[in-house]
C-alpha cells in the first residue's frame, strides 16, 4: 500500500501565502505589543510616539496580513478537499483562533487609536493599555494555532 507523501504542486502557492501571512500577522502583533508595553513605562512625547508606532503597526501590517493569512487559508482548504462535516481537529483550531484573533486585532487597533487620540489631551493611557492586553491575547492564540498547525494533534 502506497501513500502520497508529497502534496500536489498546485497547493504550493496558496500554502506559501497562508504561512507567509501567518508569520507576518504574528510578527506584526508581537512588534506592536512590544512598542505598546514600552509606552506604559514612558512619559509625554515618548509615550505618544511608542503608542503611535504600535497603532500604525497593527493598522498597516497586522490587519492586512491577517486578511492575507485568512484568505489563503480558505484557498488552500478548498484545494485540499477537506470535508466540512469531518474536518480534522487542527482545522477547527485554526478557524477558531484565526476568527477570534481577527476580532481581537481589530478591537486592539480601534482602542489603541482612540487612546492615541486622547493621549494628545493628556488621557487615553487606559484605552491603549486595554488594546495592548487584547493584542497580547492574540499572541497567545496564535501560539496555540502555530502549535496546532505544525503538530496536527488530531
Amino acid at each position: 500500500m502506497t501513500f502520497l507523501l508529497i502534496r500536489p504542486d498546485s497547493w504550493n502557492f496558496p500554502l506559501f501565502l497562508h504561512v507567509a501571512g501567518a508569520m507576518m500577522v504574528t510578527t506584526s502583533v508581537v512588534v506592536a505589543v512590544s512598542a505598546l508595553v514600552l509606552a506604559w513605562r514612558a512619559d509625554g512625547e515618548e509615550r505618544a510616539a511608542l503608542t503611535r508606532f504600535g497603532f500604525r503597526t497593527l493598522l498597516i501590517a497586522g490587519i492586512p496580513s491577517y486578511f492575507l493569512m485568512r484568505g489563503a487559508a480558505e484557498w488552500i482548504r478548498s484545494r485540499e478537499n477537506i470535508p466540512s462535516d469531518n474536518a480534522p481537529g487542527w482545522v477547527g483550531d485554526g478557524y477558531a483562533t484565526a476568527d477570534l484573533g481577527g476580532i481581537l486585532i481589530l478591537l486592539a487597533t480601534i482602542l489603541t487609536g482612540f487612546g492615541l487620540r486622547r493621549l494628545r489631551g493628556g488621557g487615553g493611557a487606559g484605552l491603549a493599555k486595554t488594546g495592548t492586553v487584547l493584542a497580547t491575547l492574540v499572541i497567545a492564540l496564535y501560539v496555540i494555532a502555530i502549535w496546532a498547525m505544525t503538530t496536527k494533534p488530531s
